[in-house]
């Protein structure tokens, strides 16, 4: 069963930064792109980040020079790097990951239970 989990969301001041790591575990035979994305309450999920198993990177238009998106293959895990965050960062952020399954074919798009990210003033 695979499954993504999130980790290192938390408090910060504005202007402060934070970490995020996301691990893929559970019979993964192959990882396409990993990606964030972030959703405040009352909004849609917005795309943040992506990164693809060769290391390119694409990034919103919001977060572009303060966050940045790293990977390390070998743990299966896409890192987060958030500075300079703003109140307006304030989200539920999700980690992406199109993956085959052990024992599967296709790729399949995967979803981690999110974690929280709350900036204050």
């Amino acid at each position: 069963q695979v499954q993504l989990v999130e980790s290192g969301g938390g408090l910060v001041q504005a202007g402060g930064s934070l970490r995020l790591a996301c691990a893929a575990s559970g019979g993964i035979s192959s990882i396409n792109a990993m990606a964030w994305y972030r959703q405040a309450p009352g909004k849609q999920r917005d795309f943040i980040a992506r990164i693809t198993s060769t290391g390119s990177r694409n990034y919103a238009d919001s977060v572009k020079g303060r966050f940045t998106i790293s990977r390390d293959n070998p743990e299966n895990t896409v890192y987060l790097q958030l500075n300079s965050l703003k109140p307006e960062d304030t989200a539920v952020y999700y980690c992406n990951a199109v993956l085959i399954a052990s024992g599967s074919r296709y790729y399949y798009n995967y979803w981690g239970q999110g974690t929280q990210v709350t900036v204050s003033s």
